[in-house]
Order: structure tokens, then C-alpha cells, then sequence
């Protein structure tokens, strides 16, 4: 009865030191995830043919560059929300 699209832009926080913050940003359809960007790698990774071509386009395009600042804006940023709560 349709599709699913789905993005979910993550962090995972593994101590209160902000060197332990991983930014995870993921592109679902059809709950099969085609790509990734994860800020430990520093670069997105494909998982499906799909992902693999728009992996290889957007890691030598614009999108790379503005996903690797998204671990300071994001993830650092909202720390002091985390760790609160």
C-alpha cells in the first residue's frame, strides 16, 4: 500500500567527554537503509546499488562537506540536553 521514506539524524553520546559523540545520519526506504553518514568513517557509505552510486556522488559533492560540520552543530551542541535528562 505505498512506500516508506524515512531520515534519521542521530547521536550517540558513549561518555560525557564530547570526543566519545558519533553523528549518525541515515536514508531508510522500504525499511532497508540505501545510505549513511557517519561522522567516525567522516564520509557516507551505501548499502544498497542505490546508496552505493549516491554515496560515491555525494561524498565528491557539497552534501559531504555539510554533513561533517553537523557533528559540532548537532551532537556538541545539544550535549548539556543529553546528559541532563
Amino acid at each position: 500500500d505505498g512506500y516508506f521514506f524515512q531520515v534519521v539524524r542521530q547521536c550517540r553520546y558513549s561518555s560525557k567527554d564530547l570526543q566519545g559523540i558519533e553523528f549518525i545520519h541515515s536514508y531508510v526506504f522500504n525499511q532497508a537503509e540505501n545510505i549513511r553518514f557517519n561522522s567516525t568513517v567522516g564520509k557516507y557509505v551505501g548499502y544498497t546499488e542505490l546508496g552505493v552510486k549516491n554515496a560515491e556522488a555525494w561524498n565528491k559533492g557539497p552534501e559531504l562537506a555539510g554533513e561533517l560540520g553537523e557533528l559540532e552543530r548537532f551532537c556538541k551542541h545539544n550535549a548539556d540536553l543529553h546528559y541532563s535528562t
